[in-house]
């Protein structure tokens, strides 16, 4: 939004928004300006894409969904880290939600587990692993409330990933229902998380909860499946699979042979159905952020920049459904910036979104634009 056009709308808009927002004094504690740095910074070597989208989110969520997302990165390290044994695992993953809900010091967890860690893990993560004291301390400075949206999201991811730890495999999960589980335990929680989080913020949006709540892991799902179909030969070279196998395995197809199956027509076929699930789950988060109120402006960018990143990809795989590297599928910075730069212009005009992810859809499985126009 342009500053001259906030500043006419301010003074129309400034009671409803005060009645709106939670009092500050229930956000819990202001940050400091270091912890504020330390978590950009940190946020800036794990994830640029949670770098770039968080900072549009209104200063009352900024610092708490930072937080957030580096407590979930502290999770995928113990996940992804190849040098550790399952039962390892388990109990990083158990010591962590233990120091998170009592006063036990955090730095056990990091005498133990930073010594652990190899190059397969990248410096920001063994850095992060190293400084987990100041995440934890951050944590436990706000207010209880959404304290335990934290909490619960990192206890059910953890049980997840430990859970798909055991089965993991280059077979594929057995079936879709066994990879929504897997979708809803790294991404969907996520977001069940950020509604909470949301509904803390705003008496408005709080309202709207249980609707928003029913389409969060839903829109998680959609973004989990986006990455999952880009990153299918980067996790073979891993030796692990997260598509169903039933699927493939009912044209004839073995997920453990994959390398073989990328150019044929019954593997494309199968392909283009999981497109359109995930397809179907993106267009929940579409409803899911038009529900937040227009003047949320922080809010919609944030989970419009998300989704719309995910239509990109997803467009960019159906069109090259033989792609043998996720390199071929990635979206160009030019495709984010335009991305960024029609969110912005359009984040508030429901109508306007809705075209353009119509616009987006064009061609995909499922998708809107072979549909009707409502009246």
């Amino acid at each position: 939004m342009k500053k001259a056009s906030f500043h006419n709308s301010l003074n129309i808009v400034t009671t409803q928004l005060n009645s709106n927002k939670r009092d500050d004094l229930r956000l819990g504690s202001v940050l400091q300006q270091e912890d504020v740095n330390f978590q950009s910074t940190m946020l800036d070597g794990v994830s640029r894409t949670f770098a770039l989208t968080i900072p549009r989110l209104p200063l009352a969520l900024r610092d708490v969904i930072s937080n957030a997302y580096l407590l979930c990165r502290i999770i995928d390290t113990i996940e992804d880290e190849p040098s550790l044994t399952f039962e390892q695992k388990q109990s990083y993953c158990e010591l962590f939600i233990d120091i998170l809900q009592s006063e036990k010091d955090s730095n056990m967890l990091t005498s133990q587990l930073a010594p652990l860690l190899s190059e397969h893990t990248i410096p920001a993560e063994h850095d992060l692993i190293r400084k987990l004291h100041k995440v934890v301390r951050i944590t436990k400075s706000f207010h209880p409330d959404q304290q335990k949206a934290l909490l619960r999201c990192v206890r059910i991811m953890s049980e997840g990933m430990v859970y798909f730890q055991q089965h993991a495999s280059e077979r594929g999960l057995p079936d879709m229902k066994e990879m929504d589980k897997y979708c809803y335990h790294v991404a969907g929680v996520v977001g069940e998380m950020l509604t909470e989080l949301f509904s803390f913020y705003s008496n408005e949006i709080a309202e709207k909860k249980a609707e928003l709540f029913e389409l969060s892991s839903s829109f998680g799902q959609g973004l989990q499946m986006t990455n999952i179909l880009k990153d299918i030969w980067d996790d073979k070279k891993r030796g692990v699979c997260w598509l169903p196998r039933n699927l493939f395995e009912e044209k004839g197809l073995f997920l453990i042979d994959i390398n073989h199956h990328a150019h044929k027509q019954d593997f494309h076929q199968v392909m283009q159905q999981l497109i359109r699930i995930a397809h179907t789950h993106l267009e929940n988060a579409l409803r899911y952020t038009l529900i937040i109120p227009g003047h949320e402006k922080g809010i919609r960018e944030f989970c419009l920049w998300a989704l719309g990143m995910a239509m990109l990809t997803l467009r960019k795989i159906n069109k090259n459904l033989g792609y043998t590297n996720s390199d071929q599928v990635k979206i160009s910075r030019n495709s984010v910036k335009a991305t960024v730069m029609v969110v912005t212009m359009s984040v508030k005009q429901d109508v306007v979104l809705k075209s353009l992810f119509r616009l987006l859809g064009n061609g995909l499985p499922g998708s809107l634009a072979d549909q009707p126009a409502a009246p």
